[in-house]
């Protein structure tokens, strides 16, 4: 599900709310505080699930009460808001399926992230990595982690991109 997509939603029917003249309390803005912390430690560490729960829970509470005081502004337009966070928890935003923090790599090294392709398949881009002493690493979305020293990673990405024109995900 793509949290950060719905909570950018409820951030913005907040901000309608408000223009509206409704009053949100203090704690529907903590649960959206809340919910956004918990968005970045999942991005951070997906492998905890209770995380999950709790976006979720969060996202509930707030969408729960915004829905309810929307109420007051009509049927039309309470419907406009439950299409549009429909519509968000039918996609994943982009941003959440791959996380630009990469633990586990030591301080001072610089990575890029590269997506495989026809003129260039995995293997071929890990022999470069390897000739240039670099490490490198399949994700899960099908991308190759390669990371090493500054002046290394940009010789491997000259190397690449004057050998393949190699479209480079960063």
């Amino acid at each position: 599900m793509g949290y950060l997509t719905i909570w950018k939603i409820l951030e913005e029917m907040i901000t309608d709310l408000r223009k509206r003249g409704a009053h949100i309390p203090s704690n529907v803005f903590n649960d959206l505080k809340c919910a956004r912390t918990l968005i970045n430690v999942l991005r951070a560490d997906p492998s905890k699930l209770e995380t999950n729960q709790k976006i979720e829970e969060c996202l509930n509470n707030v969408e729960a009460y915004l829905i309810s005081e929307g109420q007051r502004f009509g049927d039309e337009y309470v419907n406009d808001w439950l299409r549009k966070l429909e519509e968000a928890s039918r996609r994943m935003d982009e941003d959440e399926s791959v996380s630009r923090f990469v633990p586990g790599l030591p301080r001072g090294q610089l990575w890029v992230r590269i997506k495989p392709s026809d003129e260039m398949p995995l293997n071929m881009l890990k022999a470069l990595a390897e000739e240039l002493n670099l490490t490198s690493e399949e994700q899960s979305d099908g991308c190759l982690l390669v990371c090493g020293e500054e002046r290394f990673v940009k010789e491997f990405v000259k190397k690449m991109a004057t050998r393949y024109g190699l479209k480079v995900v960063k």
